[in-house]
């Protein structure tokens, strides 16, 4: 029976956290501000944004919401995020994804300044990543950092399986794990012999978008399972990546979905918000 990473205890504590570190740095005459910029009437989108404005109300920082019409021009929002950049009263930048299919992300997320980037995906912030430097971290595998550390789960010369390579979680995710000395499989819906490769983890991060992809004999005995999924089954219900009632008696710790992966990212997203401002103070 496995040990139940909770997610969302844990978020709760890394916001009152960061709610003391707001008042320190607004005792120092730094007040931390978050633009959250929404595109079109994406509902799951919305609901995203609302739950993001009301951690920072709880956290003491400052929230400015941006909302434009889902046929928004390229050149508006980026005319909009440059004036984000160059205002003081904002320290961290988010522009939620998905965007409307006529623009072009990358370039939005590019055109964000790295020292406001909270979401941790500009090119400059995975670089730093990448060459082992400090910098804004992307939110969802920061945050499940934070979890493995909370439980005591031990990295060094472990064996990770990430089965996803988005630059949003799997790569960064790799990354981060390399840094803490794991070994690293980086798996997705292609690879050949999956269960195999997973079975070989112990610690298998999932994050391929896949309704209860991986099952219960995928998984080696006692190995942590971190599912990041967020999919709907045939029924319509919430469930992960992972088929958590197959899996959990197997795996030795895991996390629910929901109440585990998802919460910890909008808790880094506060803490991010709150190093920005750091950052910018010393710049």
């Amino acid at each position: 029976m496995a040990t139940v990473i909770d997610g969302k205890g844990l978020a709760a504590k890394m916001r009152a956290e960061a709610a003391k570190d707001v008042a320190a740095l607004k005792r120092a005459g730094v007040n931390p501000g978050l633009a959250v910029v929404l595109v079109g009437d994406d509902q799951a989108s919305a609901t995203y944004v609302r739950s993001k404005l009301r951690d920072c109300e709880e956290c003491g920082i400052a929230s400015f919401d941006y909302k434009l019409p889902a046929d928004a021009s390229q050149d508006e929002i980026l005319q909009l995020v440059r004036n984000l950049n160059d205002d003081p009263k904002i320290t961290g930048i988010l522009v939620q994804m998905p965007l409307p299919s006529h623009l072009d992300a990358e370039e939005i997320i590019e055109a964000i300044s790295p020292l406001k980037d909270v979401d941790g995906f500009h090119p400059t912030s995975l670089g730093r990543l990448v060459r082992g430097l400090p910098g804004l971290r992307p939110c969802t595998p920061a945050g499940i950092m934070v979890m493995l550390d909370e439980y005591n789960i031990e990295l060094a010369g472990k064996n990770a399986v990430i089965v996803g390579r988005s630059s949003i979680v799997g790569k960064p995710m790799a990354h981060m794990l390399l840094e803490r000395d794991a070994t690293i499989s980086v798996a997705h819906s292609r690879t050949r012999n999956l269960d195999e490769i997973c079975r070989s983890a112990d610690i298998l991060v999932v994050a391929c978008g896949i309704a209860r992809l991986v099952k219960g004999d995928w998984v080696r005995p006692g190995a942590t399972v971190i599912d990041v999924g967020m999919d709907r089954d045939e029924d319509g219900r919430l469930c992960g990546d992972v088929d958590y009632d197959d899996v959990f008696n197997v795996a030795g710790a895991i996390t629910p979905v929901p109440g585990g992966v998802g919460p910890m990212t909008r808790a880094m997203l506060m803490s991010n918000v709150v190093t920005a401002a750091r950052m910018q103070a010393e710049a």
